[in-house]
């Protein structure tokens, strides 16, 4: 008779930082079996990772499942390359992330194709069939719906306030004879939406045995130190007769910032003269799902638009740049600015001192956004193979951001009863240090431990056994 095989998980991230989501795990059964299954396969959206997006460090063909725990691209814009390479089995989200699926994936596999023709990349890493097929395997699950993957894992999907449809995803892996082991992955988290009626976890959830699978996108700071700017810094360009640029996620992010402008214009602050244009084509499709009711949003909240919206097309687009005198606000993708229409607007209006380019959300260093805040009012910044000067107001705020913030994140986790352990991803290198240390010390789990792409962490119903170098399946 062999020898008995430890029950245990081994979980490693396959992304350092905020981009690129993809967390790995594999089961390892007493009796020598395993099962390897995948958390989120996001797309790295940096030009420093972007060459990552051709990589998967494992082989697809042997993963047993997927879970996807929110519809962005940097958690499932790999999930196509994936069934490409050989992955035939279930996908897991919830409903209405299915439906984002639907529409982010084609997308994706659009702006592959501009990337190959535009010289970016030098070959498709998916196509529209791949799409097709991974859309085949992905299963909408309701939210507190267990579902029973095999006869050793179960799957249930909980509320998150980070976006239409996201959730917290709890697996529970049980073996005859053993302590079940017990993963909460975050995703990106947060715990309201002004879009949303989010129910409490139950009461269950906090009792149990748990490793916690966090992100920390912004472990370096408190709820307190956000400073809300946008409005008056909008207002002000507007009364000035400036334009004002405002680069957007395609979803969640343009809907929120839509939402805002048309309670300006409630208040009697923004001129209803004003026009509020909006550009790109999945932030447009995912604004019109959402006046529709098509995701689980609060019935009151399905008339969020603003009076004087216009969806805009390349020819209207064109002539609104040519227009540079007049007073107009520009809401459009991407919210980095690195790509979609964004990539026309900045250009066409940084060098001008009466406009406003304000980011909304979270910029990593090298794209555009991230290179413009450091880069001094004056100065010479090169974008899209062109220089330009820098003499456009910029300016950037963390009010809309999707993320808890580390004072939020402490009091989630604070929740728990018994915290076997927390693992930190999603986060800058640093931040993730900083963080843990603050989860250790205010929180007080058994262990914290930071993910990256050099270890494995080896976890068993009662937490963490050891760290060792990574190997994959």
């Amino acid at each position: 008779m062999g020898k008995k095989e430890p029950f245990h998980v081994d979980v490693s991230s396959l992304h350092s930082n905020v981009t690129g989501s993809c967390i790995i795990s594999n089961v390892r059964f007493p009796d020598g079996g395993k099962l390897p299954f995948i958390t989120d396969c996001g797309l790295f959206q940096s030009r420093d990772e972007g060459k990552y997006n051709d990589m998967l460090p494992f082989n697809p063909e042997q993963i047993e499942f997927g879970l996807v725990t929110h519809g962005h691209t940097d958690h499932i814009g790999r999930l196509p390359l994936m069934v490409r390479r050989g992955f035939r089995n279930p996908i897991y989200t919830t409903r209405d992330t299915q439906s984002i699926m639907a529409v982010s994936l084609p997308d994706s596999a659009k702006v592959i194709r501009s990337d190959v023709k535009s010289g970016r990349i030098d070959h498709p890493i998916y196509t529209d069939t791949d799409v097709a097929r991974t859309m085949q395997l992905v299963k909408g699950c309701n939210f507190e719906q267990t579902i029973h993957v095999n006869e050793n894992v179960d799957v249930t999907f909980f509320n998150n306030g980070h976006l239409f449809g996201a959730a917290l995803v709890l697996v529970q892996i049980k073996y005859p004879s053993e302590e079940n082991i017990n993963i909460l992955f975050t995703g990106d988290y947060k715990g309201d939406n002004v879009f949303l009626n989010l129910a409490p976890l139950p009461e269950w959830l906090y009792e149990l045995p748990l490793t916690i699978v966090s992100e920390c996108t912004y472990g370096y700071m408190d709820s307190s130190e956000i400073k809300e700017v946008f409005s008056d810094n909008v207002l002000r360009c507007v009364r000035d007769g400036g334009t004002v640029v405002v680069p957007t996620f395609a979803l969640g992010r343009m809907q929120e910032v839509l939402y805002l402008l048309k309670r300006l214009e409630n208040e009697g602050l923004l001129p209803l003269e004003i026009p509020i244009y909006v550009d790109g084509e999945l932030g447009i499709k995912y604004t019109t799902l959402c006046s529709k009711g098509v995701f689980n949003i609060k019935e009151e909240m399905k008339d969020f638009l603003p009076e004087n919206v216009i969806f805009v097309d390349k020819l209207t687009r064109r002539s609104i740049i040519q227009d540079q005198d007049s007073c107009k606000i520009i809401v459009t993708t991407s919210g980095m600015g690195s790509f979609g229409p964004a990539q026309t607007y900045i250009p066409a209006y940084i060098s001008n001192e009466n406009a406003l380019i304000h980011f909304t959300g979270f910029t990593v260093k090298d794209t555009l956004g991230g290179r413009l805040k450091n880069t001094p009012k004056g100065e010479w910044v090169e974008m899209m193979g062109k220089e330009y000067r820098k003499l456009a107001n910029v300016e950037y705020t963390s009010e809309f951001s999707a993320h808890a913030k580390a004072d939020e994140l402490i009091a989630f986790l604070q929740q728990f009863k018994h915290l076997n352990l927390v693992l930190l991803n999603h986060g800058e290198e640093s931040v993730k240090d900083m963080f843990a240390k603050r989860v250790m010390q205010e929180v007080n789990p058994k262990a914290v431990a930071v993910l990256g792409c050099g270890s494995l962490f080896r976890i068993n119903p009662y937490g963490l056994v050891k760290i060792k170098a990574i190997k994959f399946i």
